[in-house]
C-alpha cells in the first residue's frame, strides 16, 4: 500500500532519489521532512531540501498554454510571454492536434523527443522511457544519442578498448582491489566527494568515501591532477598537481615520454596486447613530427613544473598504479584525446591487467566497491521508433540549421526540419552550452510541449505545459547500477488536484491518437510497477538471485541483493595480458588500439587515429587569455543534482547574496578589486552572468569555479542574474568523432558590479491569466 496519510496523521514512507535512499515524513498532503535511511553511512544532504520544493510557490499545478502561441501571434517570444490556464481536455486536444498536424505535414522526423536520464530514479516513472515509448507508438520521432556527461568517451572507447562508457569501469580495478594491491592512484580530474552523492537509480548506501579512506589507510598514495584542490578529500593526503584546465592530454603524453625515454615503459604489454605502439611511440618521442612530448614541452602548456612531471612518471613506474580518468576531463575541446591518452599511459605504466592497477573510468563517481550492472527491467520500447538521431549536444544546431549536416563517428547526419519539440524529463536550459544561442534556436519550432513540475527555464519557454507529479507523488521501485538493494518508492502524498503523472498524460494523449490500449497494455500504473518488478525478479533469478514476491517486497520496502563482481582481478585487461589471442577485446584487432585505423580512415583533422595534443580553441597561456584571463571550471554542484532542487534549502543556503557562488583565488580577486561576498559580473564574447564571489586558495590561480545548475534567469539583455555558467560556454562539439559538449573549454573575465544589481527572479512564476482565453483564439499557430 502507498504511504498516503489522513489529515493530521504523520506517516513515514520509503523512497529513493538519484542521490540516495530516504524516509519521507508526511502529514496529510504535505511532506514534512525527508530523512536519510538509517542504513546509509554517509547520506547526501540534498534530500533535506526536498519538502519546501515539493510545495513551492513556483510549482505548476494546472495545465498551461502560452498566450501568444494560443492566439497565433508569431511575434510573441518564448520565455517572455504570459500563460493561460486551460482544462486538461483542452490541453490534450491542442497537443494531439499539433502532433497529428506536424507528423502529417512534415513527417515524424520533424518531431524531436527531448528527454534526459536523470528525470526519475524509478524504473516505471522514468520520463525518458515514457516519452520514447509514446512517440514511437505515435509514428516515430527524432531522438538523441550519447550524453552530456561523457559523450566523448562514449564514442571513442569502443574504438580503443571495444566497449562503451561502462566498459572502462567494468574492466578497471575496484576499490577493494586497489586497497589490497595498489600503491598509487593518479586521478586526472580528481576524486571529488560531492560527485559520489548520485548514481542513476540511486545508491542505497554511500560507501565511496569509506572505500577511499580504506585505500589510504592501507598505504595507497593519491595524486589529484586538477585545478581544484578539493577534488580530493583532505584526509587522503593527496599530492595536488594544479594543471591548467584542459591540458590533461599534454601531461599524459609527457608522462609517457618519460617512461619511454628512461626505459621504464612496459613495452612487452604494449607490443603483445596493443596495436600501433610503434607509431604512438614515434609521435611521443618526436620522431614523426619533430616535437618531443617531453616534460619541458608539457610544462609550457600545463603549467606543471618539469621536475614534477618526471618525478610522477617515475613514481608511476615504481608502483602498482591506477590511472583514473574523471568524466570532466573529456568535456573539453578535443575531449576524446585525454581518455585515449590516459589508456595509452596506463598500458605503458606496467600495471595494466594486474590486480589493483591499470586504467579506470570515473572512480569517485560509482557508488560501490564491485563491478557489474544489474539487469533491471525497463518500460518496453517498440522497435524502430526513432526515425532519425542527432548527437545529444547538437540540438541548437538542429533547430537553427534544418537540412544542415554534421559529421559523427564516421557518419554524415542531416538535421531534420524540426517543427515540434516534445520534452519530458530534464532541463536543456541548464545543461546545454551557450544558452543565448539555444534561446534563439528555441524560437524556431512551431510548437514546444513540456512536462514539468516547476516553472524552470524550460517550462517558461514552452507553448503547452503539462503539470506532472513529483517522485514523492508516485509509486515505483529503484535499483542503482551495481547496488546491493532494490528499494520500493511508496507514494508519500497525493499530487495537487490538477496534476497528473507523465504516464497518465501520455496515456490520455495516446487514447486521443488511437493507440491508448497499446500504450498502456491494459495496465494501471501500479500494475506496471508490479510488472517491471516481476520482470526484474525473473532476470535476477537467472543470476541466482531470489527476490521476494512483489507484495512482500512492497511491504518490506526493500530487498537485499548479493554483491556482484563480474570481472575480478583486473577484468578483461587481466585476461588480455595473459592471453591476447585467446581473450580478445571487441576492437577490430582484439587488442587495445593505441592507433585506430578505423578512426584514422574517417579523416577527421580534429580527431586523428591516435592520441595527440591538439590546441583547444581557447586556454590559459595563449593570446586568447589576454582578453579573458580566467579559465572557467563549471563543475558539478554539491548542493543539488544538476539543476534539480536548486530552490531547496540546501542549495539556497550555499548561495552568496542569493546568487551562485564563484570560487576565485585571492590573488586573482585582489588584482580585480574583488572582495569576498561581492556580486561580480562574469563575461566573455558569448554572454555574461552575475555571481557571488567566494575567495579560496583551493583553486589554481587563473581559474574560476562556478558550478552548474543555477536556474537560468536572464534579464532583457540576456545576462543571467542567478549565475548559470552556460551563458558563457561555447556550443561546439568535441570533434567530428563524438560531437560531445565542450563546456570545460571556457575563458572569462570577472569584475565587481557595485551595489546596484538586479534581484534574482529565477523562482518567480511567470504571469498567468486565470481565465478562459478570449474569443478569437485558434487551436494552433497559423
Amino acid at each position: 500500500m502507498s504511504g498516503d496519510s489522513s489529515a493530521g496523521e504523520t506517516t513515514r514512507t520509503p523512497t529513493t532519489f538519484h542521490w540516495g535512499r530516504y524516509d519521507v515524513v508526511s502529514s496529510g498532503d504535505r511532506v514534512v521532512a525527508v530523512e536519510p535511511h538509517p542504513g546509509d553511512p554517509d547520506p547526501s544532504p540534498v534530500g533535506a531540501g526536498v519538502p519546501e520544493v515539493n510545495h513551492a510557490p513556483y510549482r505548476i499545478t494546472r495545465p498551461m498554454v502560452r498566450e501568444g502561441w494560443l492566439l497565433g501571434d508569431r511575434d510573441s517570444v518564448r520565455g517572455r510571454d504570459r500563460f493561460v490556464t486551460v482544462t486538461w481536455d483542452r490541453a490534450f486536444d491542442l497537443a494531439a492536434g499539433e502532433l497529428t498536424r506536424v507528423r502529417g505535414e512534415h513527417g515524424p522526423a520533424a518531431i524531436y523527443g527531448g528527454s534526459y536520464g536523470w528525470g526519475s530514479a524509478g524504473r516505471f516513472h522514468h520520463p525518458q522511457s515514457q516519452i520514447h515509448r509514446f512517440l514511437a507508438m505515435a509514428g516515430g520521432y527524432t531522438a538523441s544519442v550519447n550524453t552530456y556527461s561523457f559523450a566523448a568517451m562514449e564514442v571513442v572507447l569502443p574504438h580503443v578498448i571495444g566497449g562503451g562508457p561502462t566498459s572502462l569501469h567494468e574492466r578497471g580495478p575496484t576499490w577493494r582491489e586497489i586497497t589490497e594491491h595498489a600503491g598509487l592512484v593518479v586521478s586526472f580530474g580528481g576524486l571529488a566527494a560531492k560527485n559520489t552523492q548520485m548514481v542513476p537509480g540511486g545508491p542505497s548506501r554511500h560507501t565511496q568515501t569509506s572505500w577511499q579512506r580504506a585505500a589510504a589507510g592501507a598505504g595507497v598514495r593519491f595524486v589529484n591532477v586538477s585545478p581544484v584542490r578539493d577534488d580530493a578529500a583532505a584526509e587522503l593526503g593527496a599530492r595536488w598537481l594544479p594543471l591548467r584546465p584542459g591540458t590533461d592530454t599534454a601531461l599524459m603524453l609527457a608522462l609517457t615520454h618519460v617512461l619511454l625515454a628512461e626505459g621504464l615503459a612496459d613495452t612487452d604489454f604494449a607490443t603483445r596486447c596493443c596495436v600501433g605502439f610503434d607509431r604512438f611511440r614515434d609521435y611521443v618521442l618526436g620522431r614523426s613530427d619533430g616535437t618531443a612530448k617531453d616534460p619541458a614541452w608539457a610544462s609550457g602548456i600545463t603549467g606543471v613544473p618539469e621536475d614534477g612531471i618526471r618525478e610522477l612518471a617515475r613514481t608511476i613506474a615504481a608502483h602498482r598504479t591506477v590511472i583514473n580518468l574523471a568524466w570532466s576531463i573529456q568535456r573539453h575541446d578535443h575531449g576524446e584525446q585525454p581518455y585515449w591518452a590516459g589508456i595509452a599511459l596506463a598500458a605503458l605504466s606496467g600495471s595494466c591487467g594486474l590486480p589493483g592497477g591499470g586504467p579506470a573510468g570515473g572512480l569517485g563517481i560509482a557508488e560501490h566497491g564491485t563491478r557489474g550492472h544489474r539487469r533491471i527491467a525497463a518500460l518496453p520500447q517498440p522497435a524502430g521508433g526513432a526515425v532519425a538521431r542527432i548527437p545529444v549536444a547538437r540540438i541548437a544546431d538542429m533547430l537553427l540549421e534544418p537540412g544542415g549536416t554534421v559529421d559523427y563517428d564516421g557518419e554524415r547526419i542531416t538535421f531534420p526540419d524540426t517543427r515540434l519539440v516534445y520534452w519530458a524529463g530534464g532541463n536543456p536550459f541548464h545543461h546545454h552550452q551557450d544558452l543565448g544561442r539555444l534561446e534563439r534556436a528555441w524560437q524556431r519550432p512551431d510548437t514546444v510541449i513540456v512536462h514539468e513540475s516547476w516553472w524552470n527555464a524550460t517550462a517558461r519557454r514552452a507553448d503547452i505545459v503539462f503539470p506532472v507529479a513529483t517522485t514523492l507523488e508516485r509509486d515505483d521501485f529503484a535499483l542503482g547500477a551495481a547496488d546491493s538493494t532494490i528499494t520500493a518508492m511508496h507514494r508519500a502524498v497525493p499530487p495537487p488536484a490538477d496534476v497528473r503523472t507523465d504516464h497518465a498524460v501520455f496515456a490520455a494523449l495516446a487514447a486521443r491518437l488511437g493507440f491508448g490500449d497499446r500504450f498502456t497494455e491494459g495496465r494501471s500504473e501500479r500494475q506496471w510497477v508490479r510488472e517491471l518488478y516481476d520482470r526484474t525478479r525473473e532476470r535476477l533469478r537467472a543470476e541466482g538471485v531470489d527476490l521476494p514476491g512483489f507484495d512482500a517486497f512492497w511491504r518490506a520496502g526493500s530487498a537485499a541483493l548479493p554483491e556482484k563482481d563480474m570481472t575480478p582481478d583486473g577484468g578483461s585487461f587481466a585476461t588480455l595480458r595473459t592471453d591476447p589471442a585467446g581473450a580478445p577485446l571487441a576492437t577490430p584487432s582484439g587488442r587495445i588500439e593505441l592507433v585506430s585505423d578505423t578512426v584514422a580512415a574517417f579523416g577527421y583533422p580534429d580527431c586523428p587515429g591516435m592520441p595527440v595534443w591538439l590546441e583547444p580553441y581557447e586556454r590559459l597561456g595563449t593570446e586568447a587569455a589576454e582578453r579573458h584571463g580566467l579559465h572557467l571550471v563549471s563543475n558539478q554542484p554539491k548542493t543539488r543534482l544538476h539543476s534539480q532542487y536548486d530552490g531547496g534549502r540546501i542549495s539556497r543556503d550555499s548561495k552568496v547574496g542569493g546568487r551562485e557562488p564563484v570560487d576565485l583565488h585571492p590573488d586573482d580577486a585582489r588584482a580585480r578589486g574583488i572582495a569576498d561576498g561581492d556580486t561580480v559580473r562574469i563575461h566573455n564574447d558569448r554572454g555574461a552572468c552575475l555571481a557571488g564571489a567566494r575567495l579560496t586558495d583551493a583553486v589554481r590561480p587563473g581559474v574560476a569555479v562556478l558550478a552548474t545548475g543555477a536556474w537560468y534567469d536572464p534579464d532583457d539583455d540576456g545576462v543571467c542574474r542567478h549565475g548559470n555558467p552556460n551563458v558563457l560556454t561555447r556550443d561546439t562539439g568535441t570533434s567530428r568523432l563524438a560531437q560531445g559538449p565542450t563546456s570545460g573549454t571556457t575563458l572569462v573575465e570577472i569584475e565587481p558590479t557595485g551595489a546596484d544589481v538586479p534581484a534574482v527572479r529565477a523562482f518567480e512564476p511567470p504571469e498567468v491569466v486565470e481565465a478562459t482565453p478570449p474569443p478569437g483564439e485558434v487551436d494552433r499557430p497559423v
